[in-house]
């Protein structure tokens, strides 16, 4: 034998696979044979009746690749602006300045005394309940009284902040005027409810629906230690036997305890570092802008506005409510729903705000509709009446009142009604972040910039 025939011999042992099993060769035959066959229709038959991907009507949704591909551009196109930030005006980000800002009439704080006096509002509410129980008080004079210690904790704030316009703080008067607005909200739930239990009674079976196994019933509720539970519990709408948990967790008392911290500082930080020199670069309030000049810092203060935002709702809706109701074992935690997915606005409206929705429905919508009132007419007083809300809280904080964010929110809702159903699906939803862009956040901020271009040129005046 040649040389060369033994190579060639060596050369196919190696290159030879082994030998394979009957059945395993049998079986990948087959499946071979398969899609040969499907290969060879595919080739006659490789058209049929289906839509583009990103077509409406070709119902896909899974957009992962796109999502990721636009928090990438976004987190990319961010980090050049940020660096620009830094390279121009230098690290800003100064905690001192915050306590500084917060400090109040030479630490007297003004603002303190002033929550601690909305004790009083609840503490009349009880006293008057306690009287209506007892039969002290009618009906119809404890309803007057109650709407006069309403009128009064409303009125009380605005009232010492425009008074004690120096003194207090802008954080101290925005903290103070949440307070008590939330205190009205549950307190004027407590007088109501309190009044559908003696209505009703105990024997009533929506009441024992609602009551524990070891509730007492009766005026036995009516206590300082079951009104300051419902003060402090994450809910505004008031039952007097609330779900309780078995116990306080805390790990998740820890991490919403960090995620506090963490988040605040970061609202600082945007605050001072991206929104700071904005507002420092303004000449004018917007109210005297011309229109160009207006529109170019409203889209520079599309993007701050917008993530001081979300991190306020993740701050507020989710960390300290559910630090809230880990401490006092309040069971319901369901303080927002999926607004993020809300294909219209009246979706988002109901989604991301629950316990305000709650109480809305509880004590505004179902009393409109019994007196005859339409659905839709309902719809818009409650509408109303929360544009006024966030109107009243941050115009009062800042001493000033524009509308701004009312007539925003009016703008918004003319614009649902016009448009709401003609954008659905996808399309609906853009518009819904559209509107979280372009809506009440951002008339926030027009309050803000003109809050500080009216302070800026006092001494030792900063924006945070």
């Amino acid at each position: 034998m040649s040389a060369e025939s033994e190579k060639q011999q060596t050369r196919n042992r190696i290159f030879t696979p082994p030998p394979e099993p009957a059945e395993q060769s049998a079986a990948w035959t087959s499946v071979d044979r398969d899609s040969d066959h499907e290969s060879d229709v595919d080739m006659f038959c490789c058209h049929r009746v289906q839509d583009s991907l990103l077509s409406s009507s070709s119902r896909f949704t899974d957009y992962r690749g796109i999502l990721n591909w636009i928090i990438i551009l976004l987190v990319l196109t961010h980090a050049h602006l940020f660096l620009e930030n830094f390279i121009q005006h230098g690290f800003l980000i100064d905690l001192r300045k915050v306590l500084e800002h917060l400090m109040e009439d030479n630490y007297n704080w003004p603002s303190v005394y002033m929550i601690l006096a909305a004790n009083v509002f609840a503490v009349i509410a009880l006293l008057l309940e306690k009287f209506q129980d007892k039969g002290i008080l009618t009906f119809r004079a404890g309803h007057y009284l109650h709407v006069t210690n309403l009128l009064l904790l409303t009125v009380f704030p605005p009232a010492v902040i425009l008074h004690h316009d120096k003194c207090i703080s802008t954080g101290g008067a925005l903290l103070s005027l949440s307070i008590y607005t939330t205190l009205g909200l549950k307190l004027y739930s407590y007088q109501e409810v309190n009044c559908w239990y003696r209505q009703e009674g105990v024997r009533s079976e929506g009441v024992q629906r609602c009551m524990s196994p070891e509730g007492n019933g009766g005026g036995s509720h009516l206590s300082m230690k079951d009104l300051y539970y419902f003060l402090l519990a994450p809910t505004l709408c008031y039952q007097r036997d609330f779900p309780r948990t078995p116990s306080i967790r805390i790990n998740f008392l820890l991490r919403w305890m960090l995620e506090m911290v963490m988040l605040t500082q970061l609202m600082v930080g945007i605050m001072q570092q991206w929104v700071g020199p904005i507002f420092q670069s303004s000449e004018t309030s917007f109210s005297n802008m011309d229109a160009t000049t207006r529109i170019e810092h409203l889209v520079e203060l599309v993007a701050p506005s917008h993530f001081l935002w979300l991190i306020l709702f993740f701050l507020f809706s989710h960390s300290c409510l559910n630090l809230s109701g880990e401490l006092l074992r309040f069971g319901d935690r369901q303080f927002y729903g999926d607004w993020w997915n809300a294909e219209t606005l009246e979706s988002f409206w109901r989604k991301w705000n629950v316990p305000f929705h709650k109480w809305t429905y509880r004590h505004l919508y179902k009393p409109l509709l019994r007196r005859n009132i339409s659905p839709w007419q309902a719809d818009l007083l409650i509408f109303l009446l929360s544009a006024a809300f966030c109107e009243y809280v941050i115009a009062m904080s800042l001493r000033t009142c524009r509308f701004w964010i009312f007539f925003l929110m009016i703008l918004e809702l003319l614009v649902a009604e016009f448009l709401g159903h003609h954008l659905t699906g996808n399309y609906g939803n853009g518009f819904v972040w559209l509107c979280l862009l372009l809506g009440p956040p951002l008339a926030v901020m027009m309050y803000f910039h003109d809050y500080y271009m009216g302070h800026r040129s006092q001494p030792h005046w900063s924006l945070l």
